[in-house]
């Protein structure tokens, strides 16, 4: 029945699409969804939970997963998730979730999304999840325990999927905009220092994050302003909402004036 049917708030792209009904989720499949649900079972089978259990693909297409119950923050956000301790544990899980993919080949004939993958992936590369923003996790009682929405997922270094992570989490951009999604007020740099010393990096990837995290916000806005430009209304909301490519702009300005900071945090 209708009544049993829940809409799940957040994303921008699947907006409206990702329903919960019972013990299970339905969300829209992607020509990804063969690599992905391939994934997803083998970190599982080694032992990381972290992730949905897919049940199946239905004859609409849509993709069945197994609801993971918790608290997912949405903006404005809430105010227990400002915490360094949940920043923390969101590092923690991601680091868990690396090392569940180290050993993980992809069928033959599978695909992986190229919008948000790394573009130097290196010659030892885990699966990245690309868009581990609050948005994307599960917590139980403030503690990171499940991630969600692979659709971006794709092979990279894993400072490439941590910087992002920490771009968006943290979040590493002026306190003028960090202040609208109710995040005013904290330190992203001794911010990024918790999220080193959280996935338990050592000094050569102390120095590879602080260059990831520079690279990712070079890039800022690129994948939005594509949707943009196709007409997507969702992204084209956001993308007002935000500030337009002045945010992006603005951050980048930031960065530069401020890069010494995160350097010195790292060393």
């Amino acid at each position: 029945m209708d009544d049993d049917i829940e809409v799940l708030q957040g994303g921008v792209g699947n907006a409206g699409a990702v329903v919960r009904i019972g013990a299970h989720v339905l969300r829209p499949t992607n020509p990804h969804s063969p690599a992905i649900h391939a994934l997803l079972d083998h970190v599982r089978r080694s032992g990381f939970d972290g992730v949905q259990e897919v049940v199946a693909v239905e004859p609409d297409g849509r993709e069945r997963l197994v609801f993971i119950a918790g608290d997912v923050p949405i903006p404005p956000y809430p105010p227990w998730s400002r915490a360094d301790a949940v920043l923390a544990s969101v590092a923690a899980l991601l680091r868990r979730f690396h090392d569940a993919t180290v050993d993980f080949v992809a069928p033959v004939g599978t695909t992986w999304s190229v919008e948000m993958a790394d573009p130097t992936p290196g010659p030892d590369p885990v699966l990245c999840h690309n868009d581990v923003c609050l948005e994307n996790v599960v917590f139980h009682h403030g503690t990171a325990v499940a991630l969600l929405d692979f659709d971006f997922a794709a092979p990279g270094r894993r400072e490439h999927d941590l910087a992002t992570m920490a771009r968006m989490c943290i979040p590493v951009e002026p306190d003028e905009d960090a202040a609208r999604s109710g995040r005013g007020g904290l330190d992203p740099v001794a911010r990024l220092r918790v999220v080193a010393n959280a996935y338990g990096l050592d000094g050569a990837g102390r120095t590879a994050l602080v260059a990831a995290l520079a690279e990712s916000i070079e890039r800022g806005g690129e994948f939005v302003r594509r949707r943009v430009d196709a007409g997507e209304p969702a992204f084209i909301e956001m993308w007002n909402s935000m500030g337009g490519q002045e945010r992006f702009d603005r951050r980048r300005r930031w960065f530069t004036v401020n890069r010494h900071r995160f350097d010195a945090a790292m060393a």
